[in-house]
């Protein structure tokens, strides 16, 4: 009996000491490129010891000294690096490739039998990490690929896709990569939407104070914030002799342009010797526009990157990291294509001539472009360990493969997988400044609101505190989003981002540049336009116009404004002033309009012009009939001159009927010129002024335009989801 009890006593400690076991994660890194994308995860992994026990493999040309021996780096930042593997085989061409990959996978089995990690992390595309993933997958070893599912156009693809596929778990940066890895028939369920990790340490590092310090520390005492290249170019294995000639074009261009230049190494890839001596030939290292270097610390090569004048080579860097700062980039040849890039990267993929090259450099240097988030959002490494806390490692090893699930089809575990995919969208109002956080359906998951102050300083910062507060809390709400966009009253140039004349109700708000401080603060795409503008928008994705290829939003509130939707494209005009509604001239001699004029639309139908004349008849005592309940004190409104018209008021009737009239004539011209197939109405007096509209415009416009339909909206916040529409209609990734 007594050996019994012992016996449940000694399994139930067994089941214990299992449940509490810590997962033993090996992390295997190869060079400085893939260094610098597994570092954050393994602080993340390092920082929760009662969870995870971390193991550091280092390989590859880690242990090179060509190659700046950046073992030293791992070392440096406190790592404890459980083995270390020579598996270079020197040579540098494609025969070396293939007998390091084979040197690898002699030497790895003891090594992962010796850690027998739970699971093993590997990043990207290296020839290093196939042999990884190859060993650790025939050694019944969990794999976790970060960055796969990505296209770049070389044998790199082949490798990642490899890779994929060897892999049981995957972490990847875009929508585009998930879906990718989908098609692959990889599980849904085991692919994790998580960003880039580097972008967690770029965006909280790269806006440091003694970023000069490091830019002189690397290229001298004279050169100044945005005007050096760094320049980054490595070999393409599938046509090697084409790359090597593109990076004596490269060098040649630089020289003629002559501005400093940080020119890093190549990688070990074959060809890199070749390039080398290519570099030296043409004196580079000797040059004094030149520093030639063979690694730079992460840290510092992000803070070089975020203040250069231009980027210029194949590096994935260009198109992937560049675009969180804005830098402008020029990618040469053939290695990044099929990446999504940022607007800031300028393709030369037929980099055939040196004209061509430096044609290109004249375009970009100097430049600043929209931050761009599209490999991350600064949140890639909390999102990997609540991955990897799911991971069920009693499930079998084998994994499965599945057909690429339908369109309806959601990911199995929504908390940790699919993030809802929204937009931050501003309302800059007379009154109020909003912010609110707006899915892909036009819901407002968070709103937050704050009365608008008098001066652009003070409005300013509420509305990047709003906008930073609004960000954090996305990540709570499990919202990625996409960036940001503001609506405005006044005339706004919507590329640029700049508000250009403001209306009479928000001050100091003409020549204002919203774009660049709302980017530079939050590290996404930015789009503003006015607040018409942005109510057709909203109709057009949202509201009665959707599916509508030609319609026309008019706003009744306080002013007259609307936008106009023509086959299926917002109109600007050519000085960003069509759709100005409210400044249709009715009538010769009518009353005066805040633009100046007389006779306006909107100096005879807007909430404003109706106050005015409610507050007239009030004055002379025309305004009050008998059951019309009005307190002494209470402001006069145009809602108290409907009231009264209803009531049976003809003074009050006629000074609406006029309105009406002067609306429906607006809209009748709007009608004779655009010939839309809808009218919208929107704002407070919209259902007022359906019914006179659609009459007037059955009695005065031409035939073929009297059945022109006149709805009126039902959206409850058409400037907030106007503002979303723009970034989720329009943040389209470029992808080459």
């Amino acid at each position: 009996m007594q050996r019994s009890r012992d016996r449940m006593e000694r399994k139930n400690m067994d089941e214990q000491n299992q449940c509490q076991r810590k997962m033993r994660v090996c992390v295997a890194t190869c060079n400085r490129a893939d260094y610098s994308k597994l570092a954050p995860i393994m602080v993340g992994i390092k920082s929760h010891p009662d969870e995870f026990e971390l193991e550091v493999v280092v390989l590859g040309s880690h242990l090179i000294d060509d190659y700046g021996s950046t073992i030293r780096m791992i070392e440096q930042d406190d790592f404890d690096i459980s083995s270390k593997l020579h598996t270079i085989v020197r040579g540098e061409d494609e025969a070396a490739m293939v007998e390091s990959v084979g040197l690898a996978l002699v030497k790895l089995p003891d090594v992962l039998q010796r850690l027998r990690p739970d699971i093993l992390i590997i990043h990207g595309d290296r020839f290093d990490a196939l042999a990884l993933a190859t060993a650790a997958a025939l050694m019944n070893i969990r794999i976790l690929h970060v960055e796969g599912g990505e296209v770049s156009g070389t044998i790199d693809d082949s490798i990642r896709h490899a890779i994929s596929k060897l892999a049981h778990y995957h972490a990847c940066c875009t929508r585009t990569a998930e879906q990718h890895l989908i098609a692959m028939c990889e599980d849904h369920s085991r692919i994790l939407l998580a960003g880039c990790p580097s972008y967690d340490k770029l965006l909280s590092t790269s806006r440091r104070e003694d970023y000069m310090d490091v830019i002189k520390s690397w290229l001298g005492d004279n050169v100044q914030d945005h005007d050096y290249i760094v320049a980054l170019q490595h070999p393409v294995t599938t046509d090697i002799q084409h790359s090597i000639k593109i990076y004596g074009l490269m060098l040649d261009a630089l020289i003629s342009f002559n501005k400093k230049t940080l020119i890093l190494f190549p990688n070990i890839d074959a060809g890199s010797k070749e390039m080398v001596r290519v570099m030296r030939k043409k004196g580079i290292e000797q040059h004094p526009n030149f520093r030639a270097v063979k690694h730079i610390p992460f840290e510092q090569f992000i803070q070089l990157v975020c203040h250069a004048g231009c980027m210029i080579g194949n590096s994935s860097c260009g198109v992937r990291e560049a675009g969180a700062f804005g830098t402008p980039v020029i990618n040469l040849g053939s290695r990044q294509t099929g990446r999504e890039t940022g607007e800031n990267v300028l393709h030369v993929r037929d980099a055939d001539s040196q004209n061509k090259i430096y044609h290109a450099l004249e375009l970009q240097f100097g430049k600043r472009y929209p931050c761009s988030k599209i490999y991350g959002d600064g949140n890639a490494v909390p999102r990997i360990l609540k991955f990897l806390r799911t991971i069920n490692l009693d499930e079998p090893l084998q994994k499965t493969f599945c057909f690429p699930p339908g369109e309806r089809l959601v990911s199995q575990d929504i908390d940790h997988i699919l993030e809802t995919q929204t937009a931050l969208a501003v309302d800059l109002g007379g009154t109020n400044l909003r912010v609110a956080i707006v899915c892909q359906r036009g819901k407002i998951l968070k709103k937050y609101v704050h009365p608008n102050p008098k001066t652009f300083e003070a409005r300013m910062k509420i509305l990047l505190k709003a906008c930073a507060d609004a960000t954090r809390d996305a990540v709570g709400l499990n919202c990625r989003l996409l960036g940001v966009g503001v609506s405005t009253g006044g005339r706004v140039n919507p590329q640029e981002g700049v508000v250009l004349h403001s209306t009479k109700l928000i001050q100091e708000w003409s020549s204002v540049d919203l774009r660049t401080p709302i980017s530079d603060a939050l590290h996404l795409p930015v789009w503003v336009d006015n607040d018409g503008n942005c109510a057709a928008l909203a109709e057009k994705k949202f509201g009665q116009g959707k599916g509508v290829e030609n319609f026309v939003t008019v706003i009744t509130g306080t002013g007259v404004g609307g936008g106009i939707i023509h086959q299926n494209e917002l109109v600007h005009g050519s000085t960003f002033c069509a759709a100005e509604l409210g400044h249709i001239v009715v009538s010769l001699d009518g009353p005066e309009c805040s633009c100046g004029s007389r006779g306006c639309v909107e100096a005879f139908a807007s909430g404003m012009a109706l106050q005015r004349e409610a507050k007239r008849l009030h004055d002379e005592e025309l305004l009050k009939v008998e059951g019309m309940d009005m307190k002494q004190a209470e402001p006069i409104t145009a809602a108290h001159l409907i009231n009264a018209a209803k009531l049976g008021n003809s003074r009050a009737e006629a000074v609406l009927k006029k309105a009406s009239t002067a609306m429906g004539m607006g809209i009748v011209n709007i009608l004779h010129m655009m010939n839309p197939s809808l009218v919208i109405l929107s704002g407070v007096l919209a259902s007022y002024y359906q019914a006179p509209v659609q009459n007037i415009i059955s009695e005065k416009a031409l035939v073929s335009a009297q059945n022109i339909k006149v709805a009126v909206s039902h959206l409850e916040e058409p400037a907030l989801l106007g503002a979303a529409s723009m970034v989720l209609d329009y943040a389209t990734r470029r992808i080459y």
